[in-house]
């Protein structure tokens, strides 16, 4: 049996010996997703703490994908928020700026997950 024929049987629904089984499996590479930093908390929150969510959703690609590009924004804004803030303004001082970007980081992050990656 030649691989189209496989493929085509596979499609069909129609039951494939093992052989034609290991054929099929070197011929149809699985997809393999890759999620940003907060797409990844929030597909192992999912898993962990409500795992009946994580398998109704429809298109878990998508949801994780948009779970990152949600906070790629939410982060541009606050930064640029919290920037004109008297609070977080650079001095010079090389050890305060880092204390105060050390801060921004901290703030925003406990933001986005708190409103984007638990809540969602």
């Amino acid at each position: 049996m030649n691989h189209q024929e496989i493929l085509t049987k596979a499609e069909s629904g129609i039951g494939l010996t093992v052989e034609e089984i290991k054929i099929y499996q070197s011929l149809v590479k699985p997809v393999r997703h890759v999620y940003g930093k907060y797409g990844t908390l929030a597909k192992k929150y999912l898993e962990e703490e409500n795992p009946a969510k994580y398998w109704s959703i429809e298109d878990l690609p998508e949801y994780l994908h948009g779970v990152d590009a949600e906070a790629d924004r939410m982060w541009s804004v606050l930064y640029e928020k919290l920037s004109v803030s008297d609070r977080f303004r650079k001095t010079g001082d090389f050890l305060h700026d880092l204390c105060v970007e050390e801060e921004k980081r901290r703030i925003i992050e406990e933001e986005i997950l708190n409103e984007i990656v638990y809540r969602r």
